[in-house]
């Protein structure tokens, strides 16, 4: 059984887990996904899903990454960078279709992802699920 509580440092990400309705939530300041994505293959951990939202009023989408370790449910939260993050395709390849589903609903670029279209056909901009700007 892996000793959960180590896995923060492991990812050299602050803070530690904080239980949540039968869950572990991880809300580190600063995380490197591609370090977190390599750290939970490691932990032999399978990828869940993601997910997006964007809270109003904050311009950057929050991302949580959703894990499954020996029966635990983990998830670890982070932000974008101007709407940009580092794709964990090429460590986790089930990453792919949830990468580009937020890609095409939050307009989020995930570096480095080699991206074709899920659901927009040509033309379509990303970021359908957006807040339409005051113009």
């Amino acid at each position: 059984m892996t000793d959960i509580a180590t896995i923060p440092a492991e990812m050299g990400a602050d803070g530690a887990w904080e239980e949540r309705r039968g869950s572990r939530w991880l809300e580190p300041e600063v995380l490197d996904v591609r370090r977190m994505a390599q750290v939970m293959r490691e932990k032999k951990a399978r990828f869940v899903t993601m997910t997006a939202l964007l809270v109003e009023g904050e311009k950057e989408p929050r991302l949580s990454y959703h894990w499954d370790l020996d029966g635990s449910l983990l998830t670890v939260v982070t932000r974008t960078e101007e709407k940009h993050i580092p794709s964990i395709y090429g460590i986790c390849e089930a990453a792919d279709w949830i990468e580009r589903e937020i890609h095409e609903q939050y307009a989020v670029v995930f570096d480095d992802h080699p991206y074709e279209p899920l659901l927009l056909r040509a033309g379509d901009a990303p970021g359908v699920n957006l807040p339409e700007e005051d113009e």
